[in-house]
């Protein structure tokens, strides 16, 4: 089994910043891309930014410039780095990422538990 373990979210003014970071473990023999969604009340989960095993990103209109994912894949850990935080960035973020287990010979998708991010003066 994998788990994918969140960290770093909270509250901060406008124009803060924000580091988020997901470590998976388990019997973890690679993962593939990883990516952070966040979800805002009454809205529907939307992907905000996808890096690959080798390090190739995209991201949601509204963030670029503000927002950067990167990966150690060492630690199987991914980050979402965020800038410029504005009010409208509010919402739940969660960790997604693609393992292929020890004893698989396919990729599951894995989700982190959620963290709430909210930016208010």
């Amino acid at each position: 089994q994998v788990q994918l373990v969140e960290s770093g979210g909270g509250l901060v003014q406008p124009g803060g910043s924000l580091r988020l970071s997901c470590a998976a473990s388990g019997s973890i023999f690679s993962i593939y891309d990883m990516a952070w969604y966040r979800q805002a009340p009454g809205k529907q989960r939307e992907l905000v930014a996808r890096i690959t095993r080798g390090g190739d990103t995209n991201y949601l209109d509204s963030v670029k410039g503000r927002f950067t994912i990167s990966r150690d894949n060492a630690k199987n850990t991914v980050y979402l780095q965020m800038n410029s935080l504005k009010p409208e960035d509010t919402a739940v973020y969660y960790c997604n990422a693609d393992v292929l287990g020890r004893t698989s010979w396919r990729s599951n998708n894995y989700w982190g538990q959620g963290s709430q991010v909210t930016v208010s003066s």
